[in-house]
């Protein structure tokens, strides 16, 4: 092996390892770890921060990286991946000036603390000051690492790579265009399910033993992962051989936990089923928030939400919970579960009106950006596009422009992935429905096995081999194509509300 690609290689595998100790680290923090632990904890993640800085921004990596440039013989893609990932990440690193990097980290943890008591006191102009120092920065930042790029583009691309502000704006007008008739349509419907047995009184200890088996059903190896609770569900761990997924439990509802444990079990599967002999390195590692979303969402909506995945577990489902389940069939559990409610808070989104919460979002970011709304306007502009779109008005600032924390750390350009993700696995679902027609009555009688190989051969192996353009056409044959995400959403829900669409 080249030498220089050798040592490469060996100083990508100690950062990884270094990584996996910050992530199990992080883990404990949100799972296990005691309350008077938190400020020791917080010096042992500063200090093994500096030491993976350190090490991502040695200069003999630099010189690692600009001699394997210059050499032409390593012709094989995995290895050219790892190279270029490689120079990537320490571009990225190393363009930042240091004043800005303690700049970004401080306002972070300032913004975040901010934001809570913002939020809790419904006082918007207290964080008003956080997303205008945000913005400041990030501007900078993007000036630093991409030059040739717009500052939003730049920021959409740590999240979305190669994806510009034209492209997602293109199809989120259709989008838009489509669903805000379309959940007009379900409104005036007059029918809605009823999904009052979905609350209830429902013991934890049967919501877990419930969520474990699921996912346990669908391929997740809990020889090499876990299960736990935290206050916000999650997927973490420290490799794809010890990938930790977390859920948190009510009792007056089981469908929040069990369909929050088939997400990140989506998630996990993906980190499970990373490219074998290589998980160590940047060409196995998944590679964007959309790819990733798309996995988590194909298990929780496209399977979980479907009509032959209840009919399955619907039995198992009311045997676990009788005195709320006795009077139901698998068809009302279906329509429970899929009923359309446009509400307030994004994370609480049904499938139909998720898009409009992201598509205001993303609006917002990018006309901040570009300088055709000001902060102090943005109450205002959230409220008028609540109404706009969904048809109701935040009644204060907590449950509308203060209810994400993405903006407290600096995290433009995230928003995005969540719709990009839903359409991604929309076309996923879609070719592989073509290549195994059995799909739904495999789903039927519990079979995930076929499922679950089709996503590790087809993308969870792939790694960052290809980029997601590339990844999306190889498997489909098409471009990221938004319209299989309508199609899926006006057929499966003018059924569910018995309406002609065509009238």
């Amino acid at each position: 092996m080249n030498k220089h690609y050798q040592n490469l290689v060996e100083r990508l595998e100690e950062i990884s390892h270094l990584n996996g100790v910050m992530s199990t680290m992080g883990w404990d923090q949100e799972v296990m770890m005691p309350t008077g632990a938190a400020h020791a904890r917080a010096r042992q993640i500063s200090a093994l921060a500096g030491v993976i800085h350190e090490r991502m921004t040695d200069p003999a990596l630099g010189d690692c990286l600009e001699a394997l440039q210059e050499q032409s013989n390593l012709v094989h893609a995995i290895e050219q991946c790892n190279i270029r990932e490689a120079r990537r990440q320490y571009d990225l690193m190393t363009r930042v000036p240091k004043p800005l990097v303690k700049a970004l980290a401080e306002q972070g943890s300032r913004g975040q603390a901010t934001w809570v008591q913002a939020r809790q006191e419904n006082r918007f102009q207290d964080f008003a000051p956080v997303i205008q120092s945000f913005l400041m920065l990030k501007k900078e930042w993007a000036d630093c690492v991409f030059p040739e790029l717009s500052p939003y583009d730049a920021n959409l691309d740590l999240f979305e790579r190669g994806t510009t502000t034209a492209e997602i704006s293109a199809i989120f007008e259709q989008l838009k265009s489509a669903l805000i008739p379309l959940i007009d349509t379900v409104r005036d419907s007059g029918y809605q399910p009823n999904t009052n047995f979905l609350k209830g009184s429902f013991a934890i200890d049967k919501q877990a033993k419930l969520a474990r088996k699921i996912s346990k059903d669908i391929g997740f190896d809990f020889t090499k992962g876990r299960m736990d609770v935290s206050v916000h569900p999650f997927c973490g761990g420290s490799h794809p051989t010890d990938v930790r997924i977390t859920t948190r439990y009510a009792e007056h509802d089981f469908i929040e936990s069990l369909y929050a444990v088939i997400h990140e079990t989506g998630h996990a599967l993906y980190e499970q089923g990373r490219m074998p002999g290589f998980e160590d390195l940047p060409v196995s590692e998944s590679l964007t928030m959309g790819i990733h979303e798309s996995q988590s969402l194909f298990w929780e909506r496209m399977i979980a939400q479907s009509k032959a995945f209840c009919t399955h577990y619907f039995e198992l489902i009311r045997n676990t919970f009788p005195n709320n389940l006795q009077h139901e069939t698998a068809d009302s559990f279906y329509q429970a579960v899929n009923a359309c409610q446009p509400g307030l808070i994004r994370v609480e989104a049904d499938e139909l009106t998720y898009p409009l919460h992201v598509i205001l979002r993303f609006e917002i970011e990018k006309d901040l950006f570009e300088g055709s709304i000001v902060i102090d306007d943005l109450p205002a502009v959230w409220n008028e596009k609540m109404v706009a779109y969904l048809g109701i008005k935040p009644p204060n600032d907590t449950l509308g422009v203060l209810q994400d924390s993405h903006w407290s750390g600096g995290a433009f350009g995230y928003f995005p992935s969540y719709t990009l993700g839903a359409i991604y696995a929309c076309q996923f679902y879609n070719t592989m429905q073509q290549v195994l027609p059995d799909t739904e009555k495999n789903i039927e009688t519990g079979n995930f096995v076929p499922i679950k190989k089709w996503l590790n051969e087809n993308i969870h192996r792939h790694g960052r081999l290809y980029t997601p353009q590339e990844l999306v056409l190889k498997i489909t044959g098409q471009a990221l194509n938004q319209q299989y995400l309508l199609d899926y959403l006006k057929v499966k829900y003018s059924t569910i509300y018995s309406l002609n669409l065509n009238a």
